[in-house]
């Protein structure tokens, strides 16, 4: 029933949007195709104030998976085909004042959660007109500050990386097998001038929040950065290149950036016996603390076709009893070509490679490492609306794997379908 009042409200709101004049935000990404390739939110646009505003958004997504799974033991369960649950987003995006606007994401229906509830929210300022005309003009006219309780601008994969239902971003259905993603309570300016980019924030490195200290408590701020630049170069030729790092010295704080979307993994049920499994299989969280990472992200669009990179390393530098063990480090590389075409780039087919690599403790003789391989396409049947078709292979290599995961492989194809508006 509940799934079905979802629909309802979906379709409501679509019928709404679909029928009324577009209402518009400043500096706000658009949650449609128009969206795509966009990273952090422009920093000046042509959007003028016209009062407070109130845009009323949505994200719908549904997936029709077969996947097979195997490993050593024998000991998967056994995988149909048929319909995943279908996720549901609903979003608020308030102008408040001229610059000044609010944004707001609740998750209707996603995996992990039975009820509806709030992923997160920010206020994001443009200008500082309401202190007093002209304050800060020269600077602002260049700079953003967002502070909430949201997704924080480490890397650029999340940028790409379908969050709950808002996939019309993603040409794939999975996101990153170490997906750097979440929220905390944050705060951050970014500095965009003639192509060069500069991000600087810091979090409380919490991603459940809680006045409460316990007696183990070490709870330290994260602080996080990004640098890159992102230009064109002349009419068919953009190139981006960032690179960020998350920095967490506490042993209790900083352990969520590859755990933090509560939403649950993409691919439903791999790597589930009978007895173990989760909504976070498939993807993997080294889960260390005193946390150091930084990833790197080159970005290349000539006319239809773009590259997309990450070359990322994150190590923990936290100390076990024994001084000369300590926790270890993962290496993350993932790389994806996309050719878009047809009316406004309406079409396209993908590849991608995704690999992790690393040990949990230095003291670990062999390496873990999961390879994963996408490739597929899709059809944005409007701005609004995108189907995709992927086919996924991923294998977790080498003797260090124990359990369900020795030998662990899935294999097969997703259908998706996805509103955004």
């Amino acid at each position: 029933m509940k799934k079905f009042n979802i629909l309802i409200l979906l379709t409501i709101l679509i019928s709404v949007t679909a029928s009324a004049q577009e209402i518009r935000v400043q500096n706000l990404r658009s949650n449609d195709q128009r969206g795509i390739n966009i990273f952090e939110d422009p920093v000046k646009d042509t959007v003028v104030y016209d009062g407070f505003t109130v845009r009323v958004g949505g994200d719908f997504a549904m997936q029709f998976q077969g996947i097979d799974q195997s490993n050593d033991a024998g000991s998967l369960v056994e995988l149909g085909t048929d319909f995943n649950l279908p996720t549901a987003n609903l979003n608020l995006d308030v102008q408040l004042l001229d610059g000044m606007r609010m944004h707001l994401r609740t998750y209707l229906s996603s995996r992990n959660h039975v009820d509806a509830w709030i992923k997160g929210g920010h206020f994001q300022i443009s200008n500082l007109e309401f202190i007093s005309p002209g304050f800060l003009e020269d600077l602002m006219q260049y700079a953003t500050v967002r502070v909430g309780l949201d997704e924080i601008n480490y890397g650029d994969a999340h940028f790409r990386r379908s969050d709950n239902a808002r996939a019309i971003y993603n040409p794939f259905v999975g996101n990153y097998i170490m997906d750097a993603f979440v929220t905390e309570a944050f705060g951050e300016i970014t500095l965009y001038r003639n192509g060069l980019l500069a991000v600087a924030g810091i979090s409380n490195g919490k991603m459940n929040q809680s006045v409460v200290v316990g007696e183990n408590s070490d709870n330290k701020p994260s602080f996080y950065g990004k640098l890159g630049f992102d230009r064109d170069f002349g009419e068919d030729l953009r190139v981006r290149l960032t690179g960020s790092w998350y920095l967490n010295n506490g042993t209790t704080t900083g352990t969520w950036l590859y755990g933090g979307d509560r939403a649950g993994a993409r691919y439903y049920n791999v790597l589930h016996t009978e007895d173990e499994g989760g909504n976070f299989d498939g993807r993997y969280n080294p889960r260390f603390t005193k946390l150091l990472a930084f990833q790197v992200n080159p970005f290349v669009k000539y006319g239809g076709l773009e590259f997309f990179g990450i070359f990322e390393h994150a190590n923990g530098r936290n100390e076990f009893t024994d001084p000369e063990d300590k926790e270890g480090a993962f290496t993350q590389l993932a790389g994806e070509l996309i050719y878009r075409f047809g009316t406004d780039e309406n079409f396209f087919i993908a590849g991608r490679y995704n690999t992790v690599e690393g040990k949990m403790r230095e003291s670990h003789t062999s390496d873990l490492k999961i390879n994963r391989f996408n490739i597929g396409g899709g059809w944005f049947i409007t701005k609004n609306v995108v189907t995709k078709i992927e086919y996924v292979h991923q294998n977790y290599d080498g003797d260090a794997w124990t359990g369900r995961f020795a030998g662990a492989e899935f294999s097969g194809f997703n259908i998706e379908a996805v509103i955004g508006f």
